[in-house]
């Protein structure tokens, strides 16, 4: 661990001679950076004057002099421990109080040209300091005896801690503060009756014809959504793990569709096929009379799309759950003459609860938090994510009320993580051990598999009907009024001039943009989420329920508020990222990481902790323990986290709307603005090359990750029997 910790200090001192301290305009490789002043690197500007930027070095130094001065392990330990941690905070402080018009606070006491001139936010010198300060310290935490003396495990939990902290709860926190803003200053006697009132917590639609307020709207409809997604998700498991279902992998692909859609679409088909004039309304009013109807605007149009959208979610979580099962407690069960009705409902749904409880905490968390389908359908029926965003962006702009409807959003997310908890308990789901397991699944009984058939065929064919008019409104002059057949559309989105070799499009600039971005991101949102995962299942430390809710905070908050909080936090200093490529893969990364810790806690809750003791005592450390035996299980969470976090980062649209710029520009903000401008057969044209790119990206995940083996194959199972 010594020649560790001496690795990171050398390497954050390479940085801090080396590479700029403070941000650069065009990157490291313009040399510009070294002979200007303000872009110097941490040296040359501690002896240009900049004095608060020598902290860091010096605790560099003093941190790489105790390591090769001090014999005894566990006083070296502790003193490099204080000198990182002293190096990481002041560091800290001098980013938030010096800033690029000077000092934000001690401005009697912070005097002199240089530092009224202030500084521009930190750039890789700085970025690697801090890194290799953090590991330093986590490392030597562990030496010390922390953590059972596992350096991986510490410095995991150490780096997560800190992203976290950095992107999610930094960012927040200065939208949060809004809520106690009143005119004039801030006020807490104010805050409570406003975060308690009938508009956000009225009962009305009860007890008259009032309508409720609009965190009960909220409330009604993500459990509405969260148990409806479940069931779906789960019966399309089922057909997938326990039935003889021929069709599978066409099956497979209609499950995955509607997350692979930009948020609109779903809500703009749902009207064209149901809306008033709708093609199914004017079908069934021609033939059976009946009267045209607005249900799908409101509630029940909310309610149908958002099954249509976060289904897939639960099923990507249930798939590799019911997969885990153990074969060899469903053949107990029958041994014992239970039937496979009475197996499923007393063996194998119980081990599913893990699963079932994420599945449904991601569909509430998803339907709370959504945008773009009470946007398209609410008219009238009003939740949380639509009214922080006209409080946003509104004609009369209440960046307050905002902040306190988002206060009330989480608290409903807090409320189903706790009862999720409650009702999870502390039992044990484990069902993958160590041992031989070469038995089969037992298969569902008549009634169940009717049951699931009834339930998820019509479902996937009405998702079907829905994207076979997606891709039909693509190819006609302007769908629901003209339907000429035309090419149009394509050619001036994705156009090609053969002649020059030239890209004529005007979508590809934004295509190869988000497919960069989105590559990028979903790599680091399953690493980190499943990393996460792990820390909560295996490893046991203090405040680790505190973190396991901070990891879903940035889920829980609307797309919306993350956009302006980021703007409000990262365009200044201490970090200066708007208007870059990295504040876009930032916030993909920890807006979809739940979905990779949910995911990865209900799979990883059925392996049995004697693998990883097994490997220990064979003299494994925990990172190859991870590498070699718990990675190789979690092939199903790994897909999850890779899959959910790459669509979404290229079909998010609520929080990059106020992130991307002229030079990054995103598909989803690209098709808005043609919907704004009613260039519809354009942005239906894109959004079906995006569905068609990103079935080829699940389809090459799906090969590199693999299949998880858990037992013997039919196959191999019946070549064993004689002849």
């Amino acid at each position: 661990m010594k020649k560790t910790v001496l690795i990171w200090l050398a390497l954050g001192l390479a940085g801090f001679v080396l590479l700029p301290w403070h941000m650069t305009d065009d990157g490291l490789l313009d040399p510009s950076w070294i002979t200007d002043g303000v872009a110097a690197t941490g040296l040359f500007g501690t002896l240009a004057g900049q004095w608060w930027l020598a902290p860091a070095g010096l605790a560099l130094v003093i941190a790489m002099i105790l390591q090769l001065t001090v014999a005894e392990p566990v006083k070296r330990a502790k003193l490099t421990l204080s000198a990182s941690i002293a190096g990481l905070f002041f560091m800290a402080m001098q980013g938030l109080i010096i800033v690029r018009a000077g000092p934000r606070f001690f401005e009697g006491l912070l005097t002199g040209d240089v530092i009224m001139a202030g500084q521009a936010g930190m750039g890789a010198g700085a970025g690697i300091c801090a890194v290799a300060l953090l590991f330093a310290a986590t490392i030597s935490l562990s030496q010390s005896g922390k953590g059972q003396g596992d350096a991986f495990v510490v410095s995991t939990i150490g780096l997560i801690i800190a992203l976290v902290g950095i992107f999610v709860f930094f960012p927040v926190i200065h939208i949060l503060v809004r809520a106690f803003e009143v005119e004039g200053g801030y006020s807490l006697t104010e805050f409570f009756p406003r975060l308690f009132s009938a508009d956000i917590w009225g009962l009305g639609c009860l007890i008259g014809p009032r309508s409720c307020g609009v965190a009960i709207n909220s409330l009604f409809l993500g459990v509405m959504a969260g148990l409806g997604t479940t069931i779906l998700g789960l019966t399309f498991a089922l057909i997938f793990t326990r039935t003889d279902f021929r069709a599978k992998k066409f099956l497979r692909i209609l499950t995955v569709l509607p997350i692979i859609t930009p948020p609109f679409v779903i809500g703009l088909a749902l009207i064209l096929l149901f809306g008033r004039a709708g093609t199914v309304t004017e079908f069934f009013a021609d033939m059976l009379g009946w009267e045209k109807t607005r249900w799908v605007y409101g509630f029940w149009g909310v309610y149908f799309a958002q099954l249509l959208s976060f289904t897939p979610i639960a099923f990507l979580v249930l798939i590799g759950v019911v997969q885990g099962v153990s074969p060899s407690m469903e053949e107990a069960s029958q041994t014992l003459d239970a039937d496979r009705w009475q197996t499923f409902r007393f063996v194998s749904l119980p081990l599913m609860r893990p699963g079932l409880a994420n599945a449904f905490l991601l569909g509430f968390i998803e339907s709370i938090a959504d945008f773009g389908n009470p946007l398209v359908l609410g008219s009238g029926y009003e939740v949380l994510s639509t009214e922080i965003f006209f409080a946003i962006v509104g004609s009369v702009a209440d960046p307050a009320k905002a902040a306190i409807l988002a206060i009330a959003l989480l608290s409903l997310t807090m409320s189903a993580f706790i009862a999720q908890r409650l009702w999870l308990g502390k039992k044990s789901y484990a069902t993958i051990t160590g041992k031989a397991d070469s038995g089969q699944n037992a298969a569902l009984n008549p009634v169940l598999k009717g049951f699931c058939y009834a339930i998820a065929l019509p479902w996937a064919a009405l998702t079907l009907i829905v994207y076979s008019m997606i891709i039909f409104g693509s190819f006609v002059k302007l769908w629901g009024y003209n339907h000429s057949f035309t090419f149009d559309h394509y050619i001036r989105a994705f156009g090609v001039d053969f002649a020059n070799w030239r890209l004529t499009g005007v979508a590809w600039d934004s295509y190869f943009t988000t497919l960069t971005i989105s590559s990028i991101a979903a790599p680091l949102t399953a690493i980190v989420g499943l990393a996460t995962a792990y820390l909560l299942v295996r490893q046991k430390f203090v405040g680790k329920d505190a973190f396991e809710f901070s990891t879903m905070l940035s889920f829980a908050i609307p797309g919306t508020v993350i956009g302006v909080s980021y703007i409000m936090a990262f365009n200044f200093p201490p970090i200066e990222l708007t208007g870059t490529s990295i504040i876009l893969i930032i916030v993909f990364v920890f807006r979809n990481m739940p979905v990779g810790v949910r995911g990865g806690i209900a799979a990883m809750s059925q392996l049995d902790k004697s693998l990883d003791e097994a490997s220990i005592t064979l003299g494994a450390n925990s990172f190859t323990t991870v590498r070699r035996v718990i990675l190789p299980l979690m092939g199903p969470a790994i897909l999850a986290a890779l899959t959910y976090s790459f669509v979404r980062a290229i079909t998010s649209v609520s929080a990059v709307i106020f992130l991307v710029s002229a030079k990054h520009n995103m598909a989803t903000a690209f098709i808005v603005g043609r919907v704004e401008n009613g260039e519809f057969g354009l942005a239906i044209a894109y959004s079906a090359v995006l569905i068609v790119t990103m079935l080829a990206a699940i389809l090459l995940m799906q090969l590199l990750v693999g299949t998880r083996r858990l037992r013997r194959t039919d196959r191999v199972q019946q070549a064993a029997k004689p002849a």
